[in-house]
């Protein structure tokens, strides 16, 4: 007779719960079966007809199981006095569920635990040292009363909690008691578990844990404290749960996953995965190898898969998760750059710039009449279109699938004040974002426009207007982005100082010294422009000082195509 026995807690998938069983007995482990209360009689009577040629498996006396009530300990309690009773010989009882499937060869576990005779394993821990109790109630668990069921009856529950909280209503630990927490899932000797069950204050303890939320993974987890000598806090079944504290189900898909862990038990099977079954199930010579359980291994793999979840990856956006404003997982997946009066004032900027770094380098991507892509390109990777309609219906969304659909690559684009604004706030508040501003350059096309000079003064107050509001938000408090702003004036005086920093955080591939800034353009009687729109009552600030006998000094005559050295 094997030293070991398993309880099982029974509610659906019964005929998955036969094949374990008889799995289990095959390997010579007697297995005492608790049938949950709530399966009606028939299917019941037909599930212990199913297995009555078994001599090692017996049915326990039926219990109603409620998730987070008192059922559950009252099934294990009846199932493992029955089993001890029964069989002599067991020595550690394996508490699993229906749902429970066995990895390894189940002789493996025999002599697991035969080396280990007078080890209790279970999880246990005090709540002030466990940081999976998920719905704001840990130590209160064991001091408030939870008479309702949390599934069936959420209202009642939470509003009998907050008259408790509100009346400081406190109940009373029995003496001597340090309450722990775990999984409900454990192996216990039988001298542990014997002297739990038959202990003079049994009587006390059960009616003191009736009351507590969740008992399962309380009550055994407590106790065991009284009288193990020698703890293992840790379960031999490989359980995850996620962020909600619902547990991971396991699929045909995570065979692999399942081999890895090295467990001797894994909880919770998909019914369906036939493939884990039969794996598992009909392997006898095990493809795992004897070795300590270690589900360490796959816990790295389940705190991504709940990071994934619970915040998504950096810079995605789908219909599926859409965060709210402000608890992005980053508003971008890459960091980009945008040139705002650079293209304005340097001639064939975006080419010198695509040669200097390597980057892509659009145009306006937000210009009035198209999305400005690279060499003229009409749509780009993930199908966006330079269809200035369906970019405007959501400019945001815009800006962050096109970073999103050409991760790998740095994404470079010109922006001014006469692009649409509806990307400030997002630009201003992404880390990802590197803005370069030359304030008042967007006078440059104006200057050198041939238009009539009233419109001019008027479409000159509009820019300046809407620059002015972004240089306050780029400003801001709030803003993260990496955020450079010369005034016109100030840059042109030494250009190469601010245009190498820029380039250099960029990141080109290969660093070196720029020998000098791309073409400026020809600024003559510029200074005149700006003082004949001051003397038209337009005050143009954004500009800086700007002298109005000269243009600014160092600028390329005749204009020479620009080079580099290496």
């Amino acid at each position: 007779m094997s030293t070991v026995g398993i309880v099982m807690l029974v509610h659906t998938a019964l005929d998955r719960a036969e094949q374990v069983a008889r799995h289990w007995t095959a390997g010579g482990c007697p297995v005492v079966i608790h049938v949950d209360g709530n399966v009606s009689q028939k299917s019941y009577r037909a599930f212990a007809a199913s297995l009555v040629d078994d001599p090692l498996v017996r049915f326990s006396r039926r219990h109603r199981c409620e998730w987070g009530t008192w059922g559950i300990v009252a099934a294990s309690q009846s199932a493992s006095e029955l089993i001890m009773t029964e069989f002599a010989d067991v020595r550690h009882v394996y508490l699993a569920s229906g749902s429970c499937l066995p990895l390894r060869p189940v002789q493996e576990l025999i002599d697991y635990l035969a080396a280990r005779p007078r080890t209790d394993f279970i999880e246990s821990a005090t709540t002030a040292d466990v940081p999976w109790t998920v719905g704001g109630l840990d130590a209160e668990r064991f001091t408030l009363r939870f008479p309702f069921s949390w599934k069936k009856h959420r209202h009642l529950f939470d509003k009998y909690v907050d008259l408790q909280r509100k009346l400081r209503m406190k109940r009373k630990i029995p003496t001597g008691l340090v309450p722990h927490m775990g999984s409900q899932w454990w192996c216990l000797t039988r001298q542990t578990l014997s002297a739990i069950l038959q202990d003079p204050e049994r009587a006390t303890y059960d009616r003191y844990f009736r009351k507590v939320w969740i008992p399962d993974e309380s009550y055994y987890q407590t106790l065991v404290r009284q009288y193990s000598g020698n703890i293992e806090s840790r379960s031999l079944t490989l359980s995850k749960f996620d962020f909600q504290g619902k547990p991971h189900i396991f699929y045909d898909d995570h065979l692999q996953l399942l081999r890895r862990s090295d467990c001797f038990v894994a909880r919770k099977i998909w019914p369906h995965a036939d493939r884990l079954y039969q794996a598992f199930l009909t392997d006898q010579a095990g493809a795992m190898k004897k070795t300590e359980p270690n589900p360490g291994k796959i816990d790295r793999i389940f705190a991504k898969a709940v990071e994934r979840r619970t915040r998504g990856r950096a810079g995605l956006y789908m219909q599926s998760r859409m965060p709210r404003h402000g608890a992005e997982n980053g508003i971008t997946s890459n960091p980009y750059s945008v040139f705002q009066g650079f293209a304005e004032l340097f001639e064939n900027f975006e080419p010198w710039l695509t040669q200097a770094t390597g980057a892509r380098v659009h145009g306006h991507l937000f210009a009035p009449e198209r999305a400005e892509f690279a060499e003229g390109q009409m749509l780009i990777n993930g199908a966006l279109s330079d269809n200035a309609k369906s970019r405007d219906y959501n400019a945001e969304s815009f800006l962050t699938n096109l970073i999103w659909n050409t991760r790998g690559e740095r994404q470079c684009f010109q922006f001014g004040p006469g692009d649409n604004q509806d990307t400030n706030w997002l630009v201003a508040r992404d880390p990802n974002a590197q803005v370069s501003v030359i304030s008042g350059a967007w006078a440059v096309p104006l200057f050198r426009s041939n238009r009539n000079f009233s419109d001019l003064r008027k479409e000159a107050a509009r820019l300046q207007r809407i620059e002015s509001a972004h240089l306050k938000i780029l400003r801001s408090q709030y803003t993260k982005a990496r955020v450079r702003i010369w005034t016109m004036a100030e840059f042109i005086e030494a250009p190469m100082e601010p245009i190498q920093t820029i380039v250099d955080e960029i990141g080109m591939s290969y660093q070196r010294r720029l020998s000098e800034a791309p073409t400026m353009v020809n600024l003559d009687g510029f200074g005149q422009f700006l003082q004949n729109l001051k003397n038209q009552g337009m005050h143009p600030y954004l500009m800086g000082d700007f002298p109005v006998e000269q243009g600014p000094v160092n600028m390329p005559k005749p204009p020479r195509k620009p080079y580099l050295v290496r």
